[in-house]
């Protein structure tokens, strides 16, 4: 009911880290009142609306420590901290240390990590590569692009793929813990250098490999070049499930980074993402002499 305005509002915040955000004029931008906002984005993202805005300065700052030679003082004012002392406070709550340690300390680790990354690109943890074509695509870490943290998984084409292709970073696990539940997979997206379209996807499944419940954001793609944003698909799981699949599919080519995945439990009152196939399907035969037009 909200996802496109939790979009829109992400995206007005991602342009505008550097200014004045306050809650105030976010939820004008958004066009409800502060408290309805407030209340709407908590539930849809899972953090207030502040909180967003404040996780997202010290992440983007993390990087400028890493990757730039700015000064810590010049960083703090870039993003809106009214003293270092603020933004070190702020800094040390997300990453326990503070950000001259940080930017000391983790340079060389992040250094070491770029060098293995090179050897050992497809090895993400608990994630596989699948797809149509999946030697076209390759996953992996980045420490460089990340919504929170330090790092953020990814796809990317690494070879001229052609229309109909797709890769996909996934993973599946048994059903049994969420049968009877409604759940909700949510996560932040970022793409680039798109011709085809990305998103995310979820598939329930029986013993039999019957698919049970499915979406991948068919009619909603990702479709070009995107800061990152807030995307979610919502399934329910019912009694006769045997296994849950999902991932981050990526047809065509370009690059998808994926952060902050949750996967959790909603209520009836949250409606369902799932395609309905049934739809399409004609309640008797239809045309059969072929005369109709």
């Amino acid at each position: 009911m909200y996802q496109k305005t939790i979009q829109d509002t992400i995206q007005f915040i991602e342009k505008n880290l550097q200014e004045n955000l306050t809650l105030d004029s976010v939820a004008k931008f958004a066009n409800f009142s502060k408290y309805h906002f407030h209340r709407v984005f908590l539930k849809e993202v899972g953090i207030s609306v502040m909180e967003y805005v404040r996780n997202r300065r010290i992440a983007n700052s993390s990087s400028l420590l890493l990757y730039s030679e700015m000064k810590i003082i010049d960083i703090a004012i870039y993003f809106r901290f009214e003293t270092q002392e603020s933004f070190t406070r702020a800094f040390k709550k997300v990453y326990q240390l503070p950000p001259g340690q940080y930017r000391k300390l983790m340079s060389k680790v992040t250094i070491q990590k770029e060098e293995l990354k090179l050897s050992n690109e497809q090895n993400v943890k608990g994630w596989i590569l699948s797809g149509s074509h999946p030697y076209h695509y390759e996953i992996g870490v980045d420490r460089k692009v990340f919504h929170t943290g330090s790092s953020s998984g990814y796809i990317k084409s690494k070879s001229a793929v052609s229309s109909g292709e797709f890769g996909t970073m996934m993973q599946e696990f048994m059903a049994e813990k969420y049968r009877g539940k409604r759940m909700k997979l949510s996560g932040f997206l970022k793409s680039a250098g798109m011709d085809g379209f990305c998103g995310f996807w979820m598939r329930v499944d029986n013993s039999v490999g019957d698919v049970l419940q499915f979406d991948n954001m068919g009619d909603r793609p990702i479709t070009s070049d995107t800061e990152w944003n807030h995307y979610f698909i919502v399934l329910d799981i019912p009694e006769t499930s045997s296994m849950i699949s999902f991932g981050v599919l990526l047809s065509g080519n370009g690059q998808v980074w994926v952060d902050e995945l949750r996967f959790e439990e909603v209520d009836d009152r949250t409606p369902t993402t799932n395609i309905d196939f049934s739809k399409d399907i004609q309640e008797e035969p239809m045309n059969l002499s072929f005369e109709e037009s």
